[in-house]
């Protein structure tokens, strides 16, 4: 987990409070916010036994009790050999509940009984094991109105719900968006740079997958960087609108300023420059390139910004450019 802001610190604190103790918690948050990660936290500031993830929203509704609880050689069609349940194997430990709220209403009623009697019994068995665990439950669903609506039973709520934790969304907490940047590089093993304006662009965007977005994002923008320094252009379709918002909440008259200057530009060679209206986009783009640099003496800087695009883009735009013959 990684980040610094306000939201994140109030999660972390929780972890140490709770993981130090052995109720049940309680994470809900988006898809994509790290859920798993933090019930990994929670686990690991007490580590003790196993932890074992359960992805409810994976099990074959016809096979959930022995997915959970292990069963017998025989039991039914198919059982060859006997089997150790999930819950067997959490015992001692800490069973991680991954989205419960998908749990079959039969597996919440054989869960519940689980809990209460600290015990399981595999499938085409006749006694009962001792198995006790933490339980830590996540989920995207808001589970009150799952128990309202006759999807989630309400005793079974009560027991996973000792503790809740509110994983916020990455919007809530876009200033750690740098930060998470630069740990999916080193993640990646990627020594590339990237300039302020991708981090701008970057936070004008809601991301409604969260953190795994964010990461599938940068993994994209390594994979077609032509060079070391990842650049805006490479960002997915959605990008133009978050930079002309960022633009926006940036530089309020930056347009206003790159048409001003850009008047200037076209009025020092308008009597030698054909119209834009009669070029291609390629030689527009040549075009206005030219005029910049002519505006501003040869100065990038100054170009870039009369452009509205950054310094590095300008150069590299200049050097993919065909040279004019002499």
């Amino acid at each position: 987990m990684v980040g610094t802001s306000a939201p994140f610190r109030k999660v972390l604190e929780l972890v140490q409070k709770v993981g130090n103790s052995e109720v049940a918690v309680l994470l809900q948050g988006e898809s994509g916010t790290g859920k798993e990660l933090v019930a990994r936290m929670i686990y690991e500031t007490k580590a003790k036994g196993q932890f074992v993830p359960i992805d409810c929203g994976a099990l074959p509704p016809n096979l959930v009790e022995s997915e959970l609880f292990g069963h017998e050689r025989g039991a039914f069609t198919g059982a060859l050999s006997a089997r150790t349940g999930l819950l067997q194997a959490a015992h001692g430990g800490t069973a991680f509940f991954d989205e419960i709220g998908e749990l079959p209403a039969e597996g919440q009623a054989k869960l519940l009984r689980s809990l209460q009697q600290q015990e399981i019994r595999p499938v085409g068995s006749d006694r009962s094991r001792p198995c006790r665990f933490r339980i830590i439950a996540a989920t995207n669903r808001n589970l009150a109105e799952e128990v309202k609506a006759g999807r989630f039973r309400l005793d079974l709520y009560f027991r996973v719900n000792v503790v809740t934790l509110d994983i916020p969304p990455l919007r809530e907490r876009k200033e750690d968006i740098p930060a998470l940047v630069d740990h999916f590089l080193a993640k990646a093993g990627s020594g590339h740079t990237y300039a302020p304006e991708l981090v701008e662009a970057l936070s004008a965007h809601t991301w409604p997958g969260n953190v795994r977005e964010l990461e599938n994002c940068v993994a994209r923008l390594v994979a077609l960087s032509a060079d070391e320094r990842l650049h805006v252009e490479d960002l997915p379709p959605w990008a133009a609108q978050a930079r002309a918002s960022a633009a926006g909440q940036s530089a309020p008259n930056a347009e206003a300023q790159r048409s001003d200057a850009g008047r200037r530009a076209e009025g020092a060679q308008d009597s030698t420059e054909p119209g834009l209206k009669d070029l291609s986009l390629d030689a527009a783009e040549e075009t206005a390139i030219e005029r910049a640099l002519a505006a501003t003496n040869g100065n990038l800087t100054e170009a870039a910004r009369i452009l509205g695009i950054g310094r590095t883009t300008l150069y590299r735009r200049r050097r993919h450019q065909p040279q004019k013959p002499s």
